[in-house]
């Protein structure tokens, strides 16, 4: 650890990195699959303490496929 902060702090050792051109697509590829992780846990999250709501205050969810029966004459009452 301190050797890798002696390297990079040190000024009289020369610093050229190489940076490949697939460096930006990877980085654009982390960056995108991070905001799309991201919105798709705040949608499950969002949508998981919307129907612990609903079940705790007794309001039937429409979304809830576990309430579904698949009998189309339920609609109609």
């Amino acid at each position: 650890m301190l050797s890798a902060i002696f390297l990079l702090t040190n000024p009289y050792i020369s610093k050229q990195l190489y940076l490949d051109p697939g460096l930006g697509s990877f980085i654009l590829q982390l960056l995108l699959a991070s905001i799309f992780g991201a919105l798709f846990m705040a949608k499950t999250l969002r949508k998981k303490i919307k129907l612990f709501f609903y079940r705790l205050i007794g309001k039937k969810d429409q979304t809830d496929p576990s309430d579904e029966t698949g009998d189309p004459s339920d609609e109609q009452r």
